[in-house]
């Protein structure tokens, strides 16, 4: 989940302007800077994501109420990360270069020709290629919004604390067109939409995500994650038609980075 920023009445589209009173930081629309909004120092905050949901040791003291199923919920916001920032069952290879290293799905590697740096198809999402995985974050409050771009959709001036809720999938991209149709899981014109069922799902609560965090600087922002322990094949095709900067609500065109996995159970909470 990348940083989050607030909305109003008239959203924000214009890069690193820091918000007077809450202090958030909205996030620039580029690949370089798909990191997080206001930080804190990890001393203070509560428990973080991304996480190895395989383990469910835990040590921070800040509990905050499970937010309500998605069903119950506004969706606000979908964006997606090369690689998945979490680690599960069904994806324990970690692969990347530099700091936006995340795990890839069990089973075939990506093919020596394929890029392990930065890549695009040059037709729709910046940064992906067929082999790749991603994970596909549809992020829900309980502000009473409509989606739209970046996190900042997820709260208005006078919703400026709501309960956010993560549903967390993680896809293999596949060039076989009988995989999972993007479009599918992002079409909200009925007013709801669905992910695909999670596998062996993992509740937890964590906090925003994204590659300006580390176990130094912390997100202060509170969120019941919901996340898919297992990979499932994904259209290439599919994402590529959905991504494009006026051919989404969201205005995403790229795959944001990922937070390294968060391992300092000080900076986590129990599975229970």
């Amino acid at each position: 989940m990348a940083g989050i920023v607030r909305s109003s009445a008239k959203r924000f589209t214009t890069a690193s302007f820091l918000l007077s009173g809450a202090a958030l930081i909205l996030v620039a629309a580029s690949p370089a800077s798909a990191a997080g909004g206001n930080k804190m120092s990890c001393a203070k905050a509560g428990p973080q994501a991304p996480r190895d949901v395989t383990k469910i040791a835990g040590s921070n003291a800040i509990n905050f109420a499970k937010a309500p199923p998605a069903s119950e919920m506004n969706l606000c916001n979908i964006h997606f990360h090369r690689y998945a920032e979490h680690k599960a069952s069904g994806y324990t290879k970690l692969m990347g270069k530099g700091i936006n290293k995340g795990y890839v799905c069990n089973g075939k590697m990506p093919t020596a020709t394929h890029k392990e740096g930065d890549h695009g198809t040059g037709k729709g999402c910046g940064g992906i290629a067929a082999g790749d995985t991603v994970e596909v974050h549809w992020v829900y409050t309980t502000c009473n919004v409509k989606p739209g771009p970046t996190l900042g959709a997820c709260l208005t001036d006078t919703c400026t604390s709501p309960q956010l809720r993560v549903e967390a999938r993680v896809f293999r991209l596949s060039d076989d067109e009988g995989a999972g149709d993007f479009g599918k899981f992002t079409d909200f014109s009925s007013g709801k939409v669905s992910p695909p069922a999670a596998i062996n799902a993992v509740t937890y609560p964590g906090s925003t995500t994204g590659n300006g965090y580390n176990d130094g600087t912390c997100s202060p922002f509170k969120v019941t994650w919901n996340v898919s322990s297992q990979c499932t094949p994904l259209s290439t095709k599919s994402i590529n038609s959905w991504c494009g900067k006026n051919k989404n609500a969201f205005k995403e065109y790229y795959a944001h980075g990922v937070r390294t996995l968060v391992t300092d159970t000080r900076l986590l909470s129990a599975i229970k």
